[in-house]
C-alpha cells in the first residue's frame, strides 16, 4: 500500500528490525523523508521509549511501515539489550 506519509506522523513497523532491536509493531516517528534509486520511497524515523527519550533513529523503505488505525492499542516491553 503506497501512502504519502507527512513529517511527524507516528507510524508501526511493518516488520522486525532486528539490527536495531526493534519488532514489528513498535511505534516510530517520521522525521523525514527521502526518494531514492528508482523513485522509491523511504523515510527516516525516529524511535522514542515510554519515557519519550530517542532510543533509535532509522531508515526504512514505504513498505516497511503502515500507518496506526484508531481499533489498535498502544503496548509497553522491555527493550533487551544487544
Amino acid at each position: 500500500m503506497k501512502m504519502n506519509y507527512n513529517l511527524f506522523t507516528r507510524v508501526a513497523l511493518r516488520e522486525d528490525l532486528l539490527r536495531y532491536n526493534l519488532q514489528r509493531g513498535d511505534i516510530a516517528t517520521i522525521v523525514d523523508k527521502h526518494v531514492g534509486n528508482n523513485n522509491e520511497i523511504g523515510y527516516s524515523l525516529e524511535v522514542f521509549n515510554a519515557l519519550g527519550e530517542t532510543i533509535s533513529v532509522v531508515v526504512v523503505s514505504e513498505n516497511q511501515i503502515e500507518p496506526l488505525m484508531k481499533n489498535e492499542i498502544l503496548h509497553v516491553r522491555q527493550l533487551e539489550v544487544a
